[in-house]
């Protein structure tokens, strides 16, 4: 008999991987290649997500890594934009091409139609082949002189996010600083291309990818490896694993796939409250998220709010104003929450002022 994990047993299984159960201490460039990278969009978010999963992290730990070329910035899963350690990003990049391709053009299509997509990614590595970083804009400018009928934003866009690896190079996402995205090839970045398609009939990346998935977000169902990946499931990969897996059903009875030893703690097991950066994958890692937010507040994590766990669950939001954590309630905190909130967004308002502040504010009930 398949065994029916409920939603706090998943909820509980998802804290454990993503090191929000427990804070851990491990480097951080293991961090990064555990939790299969961090969305990262918005520049400095990372260091919040990394700050609530590690014991003493120092956000000038990242910044190095990222000097150092060993972790990068780079459109990947679901054609956003993610912090990835140098080697995923090599050996993943190449499985994401069809994807990117696809999501670009589903926003684009018309404005590329007749356009042949390699011959645009050619000629945006040959402008690039100068070694000079260059925002989209820039790309797209010089890009238009050769396509004249399509805007510049579309050419650089299509050539940056989807047809070309590119990373954007620090100060962006180094810690304290501000600056826009600068894009150079990852060849010419890492010293090396992505590594090549695999043969025709083998996917061993997408079945790399299946088990990194599990590792990081598991028991889940293929809807939300999808989810995650943006790339269709991965029916083959899943097959070829499917006997180094185990199986359970969630309250919907939908199939649940896991490695056999991967953590699942007790259900009761103590929660404590963590705050989570715009687009934290632990909430956005999922098709069906109702393992940590309620459906009827799903929305906010697209919409790239900040949100804070309580006992798990997505139960408040937060913002800064000046130097105050502001935090506002989803539902009616009790004694103890507005407590154990308070005095981990005062951790937080630390970490954001430098150490010379500690100021947070609890609103009185919730919305």
């Amino acid at each position: 008999m398949v065994t029916r994990l409920g939603v706090r047993a998943l909820n509980r299984a998802t804290l454990a991987r993503q090191f929000l159960l427990t804070r851990a201490d491990v480097p951080v460039l293991d961090a990064v290649a555990q939790l299969g990278g961090l969305q990262a969009q918005e520049p400095q978010e990372p260091i919040v997500g990394l700050w609530s999963r590690l014991r003493g992290f120092d956000p000038a730990t990242l910044s190095e890594l990222l000097v150092d070329r060993k972790v990068v910035r780079t459109h990947l899963m679901r054609r956003t934009v993610h912090l990835v350690t140098a080697a995923d990003a090599l050996a993943w990049r190449s499985r994401h091409d069809a994807m990117l391709r696809q999501r670009m053009l589903g926003v684009y299509r018309r404005d590329l139609d007749g356009i042949d997509l390699d011959e645009l990614a050619a000629a945006a590595v040959d402008v690039m082949a100068d070694g000079e970083p260059r925002a989209m804009g820039e790309l797209g400018r010089v890009l238009v002189e050769r396509w004249p009928q399509v805007a510049p934003r579309v050419l650089g866009e299509a050539a940056v996010a989807a047809l070309v690896p590119m990373v954007q190079l620090p100060p962006r996402g180094v810690w304290g600083q501000t600056a826009g995205v600068q894009n150079v090839p990852l060849a010419a970045w890492l010293g090396r291309a992505a590594d090549p398609p695999a043969a025709e009939g083998s996917d061993p990346v997408g079945e790399q990818l299946v088990r990194r998935y599990l590792a990081a977000f598991g028991p889940a169902a293929t809807a939300d490896l999808r989810a995650w990946s943006g790339l269709a499931g991965l029916p083959a990969a899943v097959a070829a694993v499917r006997e180094e897996l185990v199986s359970f059903r969630d309250e919907r009875g939908r199939e649940l796939l896991d490695l056999p030893d991967a953590p699942r703690p007790d259900p009761d097991t103590p929660a404590p409250v963590r705050f989570l950066p715009a687009f934290d994958n632990a909430v956005l890692g999922y098709d069906d998220r109702s393992r940590i937010i309620d459906r009827e507040h799903r929305g906010l994590s697209v919409a790239g709010e900040r949100v804070v766990l309580v006992d798990g669950r997505v139960a408040a939001t937060w913002t800064t104003e000046a130097d105050t954590v502001v935090v506002t309630p989803l539902r009616r905190f009790s004694r103890v929450d507005r407590v154990d909130v308070t005095e981990e967004g005062r951790e937080l308002a630390s970490l954001l002022s430098g150490g010379e502040h500690h100021r947070v504010r609890v609103a009185a009930s919730g919305r």
